[in-house]
């Protein structure tokens, strides 16, 4: 890239580490966070101090559109704040659930055995509400919001759960209460919410199997 009065840039490190240990780090990588499971059921103990900023920073660092970083996370931890998410979120999951959700979808999440009983919003220690950040009057016209979004999203999970936290993406349908709950801007479009926290004591996930890697990978 060449360097202009307008667009500096920096070096970039460049040192490559020997093959040996990337592929020891990539596999242990691989391994950490194929242990990785959607919880339901959080304990309330409190997150360590500092968790959850590093992991938010991480997130953060996601490439995005032309640089703008259409992302919002908020930070939810405050108890009442985290009952009215939950109340609101569960009044349109009911609606959901019972008029306008499709057979075939209720058909498969069975085995997962979610309903409109959300719970963890307000059992989990904190809730992070991300945001997609569109043109409104102090922020420019982004691009490519979702895919940027969802990249800082794949980070954020990553992060938290490297750091020994479970996690769990949820997506009430519709999710624009989430606006009024979090004092947040109409430019502002809620994208998920997530609890985050120390899993139950004796919790116990769906027995789910991943597709294996020569049906997920091609090589060309």
């Amino acid at each position: 890239m060449t360097e202009t009065a307008e667009h500096p840039t920096i070096p970039l490190d460049t040192s490559r580490r020997p093959p040996s240990a990337m592929a020891h780090d990539a596999r242990a990588f691989a391994d950490t966070m194929t242990a990785r499971r959607s919880v339901r059921e959080f304990a309330p103990d409190p997150v360590p101090e500092g968790v959850i900023e590093a992991a938010v920073r991480a997130a953060a660092s996601a490439p995005s559109g032309a640089n703008l970083q259409p992302w919002r996370f908020v930070v939810v931890t405050d108890p009442e704040r985290r009952r009215r998410l939950r109340a609101a979120a569960e009044a349109e999951e009911r609606e959901f659930y019972a008029h306008r959700a499709p057979a075939e979808w209720l058909d498969m999440i069975a085995p997962i055995g979610t309903d409109w009983h959300k719970p963890f919003l307000e059992i989990a220690p904190v809730v992070i509400v991300i945001f997609e950040v569109h043109q409104g009057p102090r922020t420019p016209k982004p691009y490519y919001v979702k895919e940027s979004v969802g990249i800082a999203v794949g980070l954020l999970i990553a992060a938290l759960h490297h750091a020994g936290l479970a996690t769990l993406v949820h997506t009430p349908s519709p999710m624009r209460f989430l606006n009024e709950v979090c004092d947040r801007p109409p430019e502002e479009r809620p994208y998920l919410v997530m609890p985050v926290g120390y899993p139950a004591a004796g919790v116990r996930v769906p027995d789910l199997t991943r597709k294996p890697l020569e049906e997920v990978m091609i090589r060309c």
